[in-house]
């Protein structure tokens, strides 16, 4: 009867030792949570935007000190193309740097692709402009900043003041830092569709019943891209030369 009853107890023995083994909460075993992730199979848009856009943009797309990306009207002006290109390459001289791997940043494009696809479905809002026709996201040819005084005056000087340099009402649009730190395009694309988020309305509710149209759009961008200062930098005007430039 020995035998029987150690080989039961070597059986009993050796079921304690696999259903210890295959316990995930075994001393020793890593959790699920614990095992790093590759960062190049992360594909949650939430997880990606928060680790990448919302430091700039607003973790739900606006309320962040840069373009409102969660705004409806603008992702019914700014397709997915132009949406995957910022992505990927970033805007030169500004804040916006390149996020795909293939132009120095951290992303994959399948993650670009994740991010393109994830702000549209939870942002984007079919119809929002049905039954008007969006100014173009970009043109060829600048505006005239002679005529694009008048335009501002017009539309932007009830907020910003008559010389642009804010009111209590809304902040300077020719701050020399400002203006040093934005492209052309996105000096174009904010005076489309605004900033909703801080209560700066878009292209068509600057003054109520008149929009502007295409060609004031342009040349109201091409006036306040001439505010830009010559030297991006230089120092305050009592200052009277750069660090290390000969007077």
């Amino acid at each position: 009867m020995i035998a029987p009853r150690l080989a039961h107890l070597c059986l009993a023995c050796c079921l304690t030792v696999f259903v210890c083994l295959g316990c995930s909460t075994s001393p020793g075993r890593p959790t699920a949570d614990s095992i790093p992730v590759d960062p190049d199979n992360v594909a949650d848009f939430l997880l990606l935007f928060q680790q990448n856009c919302s430091g700039c943009h607003g973790a739900e797309g606006n309320h962040g000190p840069a373009l409102a990306i969660g705004d409806p009207v603008y992702l019914a002006v700014a397709d997915d193309a132009i949406l995957r290109k910022v992505i990927t390459d970033g805007v030169a001289g500004t804040s916006m740097p390149p996020f795909a791997q293939s132009a120095g940043g951290m992303l994959t494009t399948k993650q670009i692709g994740v991010l393109v696809d994830g702000i549209r479905k939870r942002w984007g809002r079919p119809g929002t402009l049905a039954g008007v026709s969006p100014p173009p996201y970009s043109v060829a040819e600048p505006g005239d900043a002679a005529r694009g005084a008048a335009v501002f005056a017009t539309f932007c000087a009830a907020c910003h003041g008559p010389e642009g340099k804010g009111t209590s009402r809304a902040s300077s649009i020719v701050d020399g830092t400002f203006l040093a730190l934005v492209t052309d395009q996105e000096l174009r694309t904010l005076t489309i569709v605004g900033r909703p988020d801080l209560g700066a309305p878009d292209w068509r509710d600057n003054v109520p019943g008149r929009p502007m149209s295409f060609q004031e759009i342009s040349d109201v961008v091409a006036w306040l891209a001439a505010q830009r200062p010559r030297l991006a930098g230089r120092p305050a005007p009592h200052a009277t030369s750069l660090a290390g430039e000969k007077p």
